[in-house]
């Protein structure tokens, strides 16, 4: 199957939804489909060879966040050729209300198009005000998914409709394995943190306001940081006795980021909201590290209310830090968690994943319709399940 993939958000900026694309797209290729991807990102940016750029992204605040998206008379000639050259049997859509590529792609397509929504959010003004728009652009979609029902319940409050629900992947074994940051995590217990340090909703300051009392109950503690942001502002909120305690990586490739997750005894997500999923816990937990979580809505069901990891009241450090000492100071609790997340992310792997996105595209193409002459050479066919070609 010929198929063509829209991502909103710039390729070469770390992302959930950019990491959702490139890992459906990679496992959609394994099974022997031909794939593209469009997405923003500069001409000379190193991208992989599915992937096409439509240009210069432009940062924009949303939903808690800061989106690069591409929107423009540029963007939309590149949506139009990539369109018009890929022939594809289906388009998949990530994210089609963003002020992106996506909506561009739906404006633009003659075909079937699968649209995925992401988003948790409240009711939001803007799209409120573009409901028209938008509706312009997802009257043409043929069939939708959502990685949540939180991300369900966002698109069908604020746009209508229904959609599938089919959640995101995780590649268990690109994050199976036994290598390591040197000398982590080390004897004195160590917690990980992955994500734009910068961003609020991250939860980094709760996280940072937990440290002292983890510190007070194991001394020789120490911080893993990954991810984009100033390092050194972060650095400079912190009390001289806990500067070095903290170890701050920058921006890690995938490789490193399965090492740096393998490389704590707890991997701490201390997000305070706008989550519709947990990709980040799915690859901690794929990796073996035992997971302390926020507990928000979309993280207690990808741990199944606490059975593959430790949560904790939202925005409070002082829970954090008991919730903490009592992982690092229990090997068995942690071993418990370990078990039960390897069940719990078989769930996720996009070897099965993948599945039930085609299985999607199957009810809106010809994928399933096997095509053959009859004896007067006549064509005719018959509707299989696509599980049986692939």
């Amino acid at each position: 199957m010929r198929i063509g993939i829209v991502c909103p958000y710039s390729f070469d900026v770390p992302g959930g939804v950019q990491s959702h694309v490139r890992d459906l797209a990679e496992e959609l290729i394994r099974l022997g489909h031909d794939v593209s991807v469009l997405a923003p990102a500069d001409d000379d940016a190193a991208l992989p060879p599915y992937v096409v750029p439509a240009g210069r992204a432009i940062p924009v605040p949303y939903n808690g966040s800061v989106a690069r998206l591409s929107f423009g008379l540029l963007s939309a000639s590149r949506v139009r050729r990539w369109i018009r050259e890929g022939e594809f049997d289906v388009m998949h859509v990530h994210e089609p209300a963003s002020p992106s590529l996506g909506l561009l792609a739906c404006w633009a397509a003659i075909g079937p198009i699968v649209a995925t929504f992401h988003a948790s959010m409240e009711k939001s003004r803007a799209i409120t005000a573009a409901y028209g728009i938008l509706q312009t652009a997802l009257e043409k979609v043929s069939a939708r998914i959502a990685v949540s029902e939180r991300a369900r319940d966002t698109l069908v409050e604020h746009l209508g409709g229904d959609a599938v629900v089919i959640p995101n992947g995780v590649s268990v074994r690109a994050f199976s394995g036994d290598s390591r940051i040197p000398g982590w995590p080390g004897t004195g217990g160590a917690l990980g943190f992955l994500g734009r340090i910068d961003e609020p909703r991250k939860g980094m300051p709760v996280l940072l306001d937990a440290l002292p009392e983890i510190v007070a109950r194991h001394p020789g503690v120490r911080l893993l940081v990954a991810g984009p942001g100033d390092a050194d502002q972060v650095r400079a909120t912190l009390a001289p006795t806990m500067r070095d305690r903290v170890h701050f990586l920058g921006l890690v490739s995938d490789a490193d980021r399965a090492a740096m997750l393998r490389s704590v005894d707890v991997y701490v997500a201390p997000n305070t909201g706008g989550e519709s999923f947990g990709i980040i816990l799915l690859e901690a937990m794929a990796a073996g590290t035992p997971v302390l979580a926020s507990d928000i809505e979309a993280f207690r069901l990808v741990l199944e209310d606490g059975k593959a990891g430790e949560l904790f009241q939202v925005e409070n450090s002082a829970d954090l830090a008991v919730r903490a000492d009592l992982l690092l100071s229990d090997h068995r609790r942690r071993d418990d968690l370990r078990a039960a997340a390897t069940d719990v992310v078989a769930k996720y792997d996009w070897e099965r994943v993948a599945r039930q996105v085609l299985a999607v595209y199957e009810t809106v193409t010809w994928s399933g319709l096997k095509v053959r002459e009859d004896s007067r050479g006549q064509l005719f066919g018959r509707f299989t399940r696509l599980k049986d070609d692939v």
